[in-house]
């Protein structure tokens, strides 16, 4: 469970990860691990969105939500996985 405030829950269920190889420098190991994260979260049949905090999501985010519903964030800043989880998971809340 992501604890977004008070009132505002996220489930893990409701978060899918995707993990994939990062560009750009990296020393001898790019292009062979997968550190970069995508995260995406379904903003509009989420349960925990109250629905004021679900349009002015839809409002804020709208370049990076696909017509599905899906709030896409990529992080691979780190060369580290967990790093750039972390990142996304910061970046959603």
């Amino acid at each position: 469970m992501i604890r977004i405030a008070s009132h505002i829950v996220i489930e893990e269920s409701e978060i899918t990860e995707q993990f994939m190889r990062a560009s750009g420098p990296g020393g001898q190991h790019v292009n062979k691990t997968a550190s970069a994260v995508q995260l995406r979260f379904n903003v509009r049949s989420c349960p925990g969105l109250p629905a004021a905090t679900r349009e002015r999501l839809l409002k804020l985010a709208a370049t990076r939500i696909n017509r599905d519903g899906d709030l896409v964030i990529e992080a691979k800043r780190y060369r580290s996985q967990d790093r750039n989880r972390t990142d996304a998971r910061q970046r959603l809340i």
